[in-house]
């Protein structure tokens, strides 16, 4: 067993987790864009473009820049969506006056 090996999982099994997590995250994007379509859909399609088209790359650093900026990307999209609900709950409790 190589050493580090428990403490960090394989770059494909972090893919993986990346990519359910995009998946997981896109599912909050409940509404339409401006054709109609849910946000969720096209966000987890343009999730798995991106992830199909790294698919075959071998270039250790190159694996680590994409998986490194896919999780950044997720994360600044769940604190901007987390934001902008706590802003609509405060809206809403205001003009409710709860």
């Amino acid at each position: 067993m190589r050493k580090g090996h428990l403490l960090k999982p394989p770059v494909n099994r972090e893919a993986i987790i990346l990519y359910r997590e995009i998946l997981r995250t896109a599912r909050a994007f409940y509404w339409p864009n401006e054709d109609g379509e849910q946000w969720s859909q096209v966000l987890a399609k343009s999730a798995r473009k991106e992830f199909e088209e790294a698919r075959y790359e071998r270039d250790p650093l190159i694996i680590a820049r994409l998986l490194v900026v896919g999780r950044d990307a997720m994360m600044q999209a769940q604190n901007k969506f987390t934001d902008m609900e706590e802003k609509m709950k405060e809206h809403i409790s205001r003009t409710r006056g709860n």
